[in-house]
């Protein structure tokens, strides 16, 4: 499947684990960003992926746990940088040039998520 390909959300895409073009493992795709209007014909713009990103899906109190817990941040991979989609999300590119290398992490530089600033 290419990024391009019809996805069903919930069932094929979140969750799913991300490597770089390098092979290492990335995290796991926790939400998605959309382009479009309501209405209109939505294309799937960026995965999210970080604790951050269920700020939109959790009630705040739950998101004050995770936040204490895991933190907030969140990296965006933008669609173009998508290899391939299938039991697993393989991108183009390497991981520390999106924010999704694990010394990045701990180092306090994810991209924050748009529109979080």
């Amino acid at each position: 499947m290419t990024p391009d390909s019809p996805i069903k959300l919930v069932s094929e895409l979140l969750d799913l684990p991300l490597f770089d073009n390098e092979g290492k493992y990335c995290g796991i795709v926790d939400d998605v960003e959309f382009t479009g209007a309501a209405g209109k014909e939505l294309k799937l713009k960026a995965l999210l992926v970080g604790p951050g990103a269920y700020s939109g899906r959790l009630p705040r109190w739950a998101m004050s746990i995770v936040k204490l817990l895991a933190g907030d941040r969140v990296a965006r991979v933008p669609m173009d940088k998508v290899r391939t989609i299938a039991a697993t999300v393989h991108l183009e590119c390497p991981a520390r040039s999106l924010g999704l290398d694990k010394s990045e992490r701990t180092a306090g530089k994810w991209i924050p998520r748009e529109g979080a600033l």
